[in-house]
C-alpha cells in the first residue's frame, strides 16, 4: 500500500535522464551535503545511482549505504558506483517501510526525489526516524511541477505539465510536494527544520543548464507520459505535440525557463 509507484518507468531513457539532471544540478542541490568523516549515511530510494555517484565523491570519507525497492536499480547503481572506483558505498535492495536496521543505526539520512511517489511521505518521515541516531540529520530533496514558469507562455505546455501532476496523483504520488516538505517534516516531530528553496534558471546565455535541464531534463521528463496521459484521455494528442513544441520553445532563442527545487534538513 506505501510502496512507491513510479511513474516514469524503469527505461534506459529514463535512466539516462536521471543522470542527466544530476549531472547538471550537483552544484545547485549537493553543494551543502557534506558529512563529517567516518559518519554512516544511509541514502534511501537510490535508483539507478544518480545522486549516489555525487555523494560518494563529495563524502570520500563517508561510509554510505544505498538502497532502493528495485533490484533492478539497485543492480545498474552498484554496477556505476564500480565503474567510478568509488569504494565507499554499499548496497541494499529493500523497503524503507521496514528496514532492516537497528535502532540508532545512523548518523545522517539523504532522502532525494522519493516522497513525491509515496502515498504516505509523513508515515515514511516517521519511519525512518527510528534508525536515525539522536542529534543526527534527515536531508530531503524534492522538486515541484507547480513551480515551473516560462516564456514564450503557453496553455497547452502548461496542461502537459498538469497531464504528468494528475498522473502521479492517480498513483498516490505528489508531483506538488517539494511546498510541502516542512509541514512534512515538522509533522513527523523532526526539531529544527529549514528549508531552502533552489530555483533553477535557464536562458540562452547559460547554455549548459538549458540543455541539461530544460531540454534532457524536465522536457524529456514531460514527454515520457505521453503515452499514459493520451490513454487516460487527458489531453488529445494534437495539444500534447503543442505543448511540448511549446515546451522546447523555451529552449530556444529569447525563451526563458524557471523551476525550484527544495532542499529541508530535520534534526532527531
Amino acid at each position: 500500500m506505501n510502496h512507491p509507484q513510479y511513474v516514469h518507468g524503469y527505461s534506459s531513457k529514463e535512466s539516462k535522464r536521471l543522470q542527466d539532471q544530476a549531472q547538471t544540478l550537483t552544484v545547485l542541490l549537493h553543494h551543502d551535503t557534506i558529512y563529517p568523516a567516518n559518519s554512516q549515511v544511509l541514502e534511501v530510494g537510490c535508483g539507478v545511482g544518480a545522486q549516489t555517484l555525487i555523494l560518494a565523491k563529495n563524502n570520500p570519507e563517508t561510509k554510505i549505504v544505498s538502497l532502493d525497492i528495485s533490484s533492478e536499480s539497485v543492480a545498474t547503481a552498484k554496477a556505476r558506483v564500480e565503474e567510478a572506483e568509488y569504494g565507499n558505498v554499499s548496497f541494499l535492495q529493500g523497503d524503507l517501510f521496514s528496514l532492516p536496521f537497528e535502532d540508532e543505526t545512523f548518523d545522517y539520512l539523504f532522502v532525494c526525489f522519493v516522497l513525491e511517489h509515496l502515498v504516505r511521505p509523513q508515515m515514511a518521515l516517521e519511519s525512518l526516524k527510528r534508525i536515525l541516531k539522536t542529534g543526527g540529520s534527515l536531508t530531503v530533496i524534492e522538486g515541484d511541477h507547480g513551480s515551473a514558469y516560462f516564456h514564450p507562455d503557453s496553455a497547452a505546455a502548461k496542461k502537459t505539465i498538469q497531464c504528468l501532476i494528475d498522473l502521479q496523483a492517480q498513483t498516490g504520488g505528489n508531483a506538488l510536494i517539494g511546498r510541502q516538505l516542512y509541514p512534512l517534516l515538522h509533522s513527523a516531530n523532526y526539531r529544527d527544520v529549514r528549508v531552502s528553496p533552489r530555483m533553477v534558471y535557464a536562458d540562452e546565455s547559460l547554455p549548459a543548464m538549458v540543455d541539461g535541464f530544460t531540454r534532457k531534463t524536465f522536457n524529456a521528463m514531460i514527454e515520457g507520459v505521453k503515452e499514459q496521459a493520451i490513454n487516460a484521455k487527458m489531453i488529445e494528442e494534437k495539444e500534447w505535440n503543442k505543448g511540448i513544441r511549446d515546451l522546447y520553445r523555451t529552449s530556444e532563442k529569447n525563451g526563458v525557463f524557471c523551476y525550484t527545487f527544495f532542499k529541508a534538513v530535520g534534526t532527531k
